[in-house]
């Protein structure tokens, strides 16, 4: 799940280690593509997009082998594969966007649609919920390295939008994609540290999930698609209270 989200960071229990490993490697494999692709370089020195997509690839322990191929494939030294983006809904009338990596459309358009009728939603067409979410550039710090001021001097002149303080250890930075770029120069420049970086797509708006049989669907739903293998990243408009979240972590 894109953006800031504390059940990315709890869900997981032991047992599901080596699947979350192969997900985190395989994520990282698409951020490199994509910034490659957008960022009009293959070289990192040119590109503090890609250079951020290896550092994040690295903290996972992806090999230099599997970093280089992904480099290669967002440069077209290996055709046949295409991002596509599907559009549906989850229990409670929660809007995602599921962004997927294949060399099989009707494949993974296949799996994406019985995924989600299988577990309480259902596929939207081309334009029922893209339009709820915009491409943001997000950097995240650790609160106790950085302040909220610091970034505030550092980072508004660079093109920061907004800069939240969730209270949980991170501090969030979103701005425009076009200025992605200079944001991540500027914290460089400063010496300070960036725990995150990505262009990301983020809901303009969010639905407030209170009751906890629902929340539990939509979280369930969300990890099926997550395991799908051509599914890179689960984007959704959820507002699920931490205390929910945890309880829910316990229970599993």
């Amino acid at each position: 799940m894109s953006g800031h989200n504390k059940w990315s960071k709890i869900k997981y229990t032991k047992g599901k280690a080596d699947a979350v490993k192969g997900k985190a490697f395989s994520k990282a494999a698409m951020d490199i593509i994509t910034a490659v692709k957008d960022g009009g370089s293959a070289d990192p020195a040119l590109n503090s997009r890609l250079r951020m997509a290896i550092e994040q690839a690295k903290k996972v322990n992806m090999p230099n082998d599997n970093i280089k191929r992904a480099i290669e494939r967002g440069a077209g030294k290996e055709g046949g594969i295409e991002n596509v983006t599907y559009e549906g809904y989850a229990p409670g009338g929660v809007a995602m966007l599921i962004e997927c990596q294949t060399d099989n459309r009707n494949r993974t358009a296949s799996l994406v649609r019985s995924t989600l009728e299988k577990n309480g939603g259902n596929l939207g067409t081309p334009g029922s919920v893209s339009f709820m979410f915009h491409k943001k550039g997000l950097l995240e710090f650790a609160a106790s390295r950085v302040t909220e001021d610091r970034l505030m001097e550092t980072l508004l002149d660079a093109g920061a939008e907004d800069i939240k303080d969730y209270g949980d250890g991170v501090i969030e930075v979103t701005c425009e994609p076009t200025d992605f770029d200079k944001c991540v120069k500027a914290a460089e420049a400063a010496s300070l540290a960036i725990d995150h970086a990505e262009i990301t797509l983020i809901a303009d708006n969010t639905i407030a999930v209170g009751e906890e049989n629902t929340a539990s669907k939509i979280l369930n739903l969300v990890e099926k698609i997550e395991e799908l293998d051509d599914v890179q990243k689960v984007n959704h408009n959820a507002d699920i209270p931490d205390e929910i979240l945890s309880k829910l972590a316990e229970a599993q």
